[in-house]
């Protein structure tokens, strides 16, 4: 059954990204996709989204559902007909819905694990942790800011936005192999925060990720979005 286009509103999303060795991440994701390389490195991240309103296009505000969740997503490139292609790999998404853990992998693209969410905002600060049913757990502490950092493998904001815009195409492993959704942005807006303190026991995971593979570049922030998901057949 195809998933209905669906609508609402982005309140907040955190984008945490990182760089990461090439060979690591091809170990973990499977064809046709491969890391998109950008100077040299494979780039790798968590979106942290609260989303509200949500439904299928056409219905009222009302009926909508809200939630907060977490994706561990990885900039992939495919062929596809000729064509290089761009979006995102994502290899396991959190919720604090337990709609969302039900339909996941059913209605809705991607199976979705239950996570408690810890979320503090005031004042442009934000410390945002969960842990989830299995026990996988990030945490970050930003502030927003006017300067881009300057450590970042991204010369300035504007070309980290560029890049991570190109993505709005994110493909989830299914009983099928992979089923996709893809984000359409009423507009594309991106501020810098300076993250004073960032955890993922994904991306700590030396099994999949051997030591110092991995290493905080940057993030994101969006605020007040509304957008579109549409189905995409993998």
């Amino acid at each position: 059954m195809k998933t209905p286009t669906i609508h609402g509103y982005i309140d907040r999303r955190i984008l945490i990204n990182f760089t990461a060795d090439p060979q690591a991440v091809e170990r973990i994701i499977p064809l046709p996709f491969r890391p998109k390389i950008y100077k040299d490195k494979a780039i790798v991240g968590i979106c942290l989204i609260r989303l509200k309103h949500i439904k299928p296009k056409g219905l009222p505000d009302f009926i909508g559902v809200n939630s907060e969740n977490g994706a561990h997503r990885i900039a992939v490139e495919w062929d596809e007909n000729g064509d290089t292609k761009s979006g995102v790999y994502i290899p396991r998404r959190d919720t604090s819905l337990k709609l969302n853990t039900l339909v996941g992998g059913r209605i809705f693209p991607g199976k979705h694990h239950y996570a408690k969410f810890n979320v503090q905002e005031s004042n442009g600060n934000y410390h945002i942790d969960f842990k989830s049913s299995d026990n996988t757990e990030i945490l970050i502490d930003a502030t927003e800011t006017k300067f881009f950092n300057n450590k970042s493998i991204f010369e300035t904001l504007n070309e980290a936005s560029d890049f991570f815009e190109k993505g709005s195409l994110g493909y989830s492993p299914s009983k099928n192999g992979y089923e996709g959704l893809k984000l359409k942005t009423y507009k594309w807006q991106v501020t810098a925060l300076d993250v004073l303190n960032v955890k993922s026991s994904f991306f700590e995971d030396v099994k999949l990720f051997p030591k110092g593979s991995v290493v905080f570049d940057h993030a994101l922030l969006m605020t007040n979005i509304e957008h579109e998901w549409e189905s995409v057949t993998g």
